[in-house]
């Protein structure tokens, strides 16, 4: 399994998936508890249904990268955007174009990314994204964070192993601080000039449509919304046929310019 140094004490986990080199790459960025395994096969499917090669991954301190062996700041996400994620690009897939598809802070993630205008990036796909905080983001973390200390949580181990804990306490901890609660994003949406694909799932426990209303009033680019009734926070595996259905026609429309 492929890691890639990114210093002298931190690695990432990734896997490249087959396609067409002459397509862009997809490259997935998964939640603010995931990894490349709790995606479940999806990356792989989008991938076979579009024929465009992928690249999924682990971000330092989740699945099979690195332990994490800081603490989480406020620009946690601003961080990965502009200093961990460039870095595997050029690394993995240099001077090739790609596709971003992030879910939950993996989708803003791929928001922050954005706003730089990097010229090989094509498209950018988000499920769930955060753009700003809201009470509904803050009791759902809460809720999460309940769970864990009552020891609900264990199956977490299986696809985190012994970072699981630090990794966990990082991320909600940071986002139930007072201070996070004054985060945003909205300011770097109309310097992204790609095309973008929103989904939300209508029941997301930990945002609402209110953050799809954002980005689509203040992006910079062509933007396509897709609200999906009885489905939460994870559209790509609680509808996943109307989910591939939605990214192979964007997709389709990127590809072909």
């Amino acid at each position: 399994m492929p890691n890639l140094k990114i210093d002298d004490e931190n690695y990432l986990h990734y896997q490249l998936l087959d396609g067409d080199k002459s397509k862009p790459y997809l490259v997935f960025l998964h939640e603010g508890l995931g990894c490349v395994d709790l995606w479940k096969g999806f990356p792989e499917l989008l991938c076979k249904i579009t024929g465009c090669p992928g690249l999924v991954y682990d971000r330092l301190g989740y699945g099979k990268s690195s332990p994490l062996n800081h603490r989480y700041t406020i620009h946690f996400m601003h961080e990965h955007a502009l200093n961990t994620l460039p870095l595997l690009l050029e690394a993995v897939i240099p001077n090739t174009s790609f596709i971003l598809i992030g879910q939950s802070d993996g989708g803003s993630i791929c928001l922050i990314f954005g706003a730089e205008r990097p010229p090989l990036l094509k498209g950018i796909i988000t499920e769930a994204a955060h753009v700003f905080v809201e009470s509904e983001t803050v009791a759902g973390i809460k809720n999460v964070d309940d769970a864990w200390e009552q020891g609900k949580l264990k199956g977490m181990f299986k696809y985190h192993g012994d970072k699981t804990k630090i990794m966990f306490k990082a991320w909600s901890e940071i986002w139930l601080t007072s201070s996070f609660k004054h985060w945003n994003i909205e300011y770097l949406l109309p310097s992204i000039d790609v095309p973008l694909l929103l989904i939300q799932g209508r029941d997301d426990q930990f945002g609402t449509v209110e953050q799809v209303n954002s980005i689509t009033s203040k992006f910079g680019g062509t933007v396509h919304s897709k609200i999906i009734d009885n489905c939460a926070h994870s559209p790509h595996l609680e509808a996943e046929k109307e989910v591939l259905s939605f990214m192979r026609e964007f997709l389709s429309q990127v590809i072909q310019g």
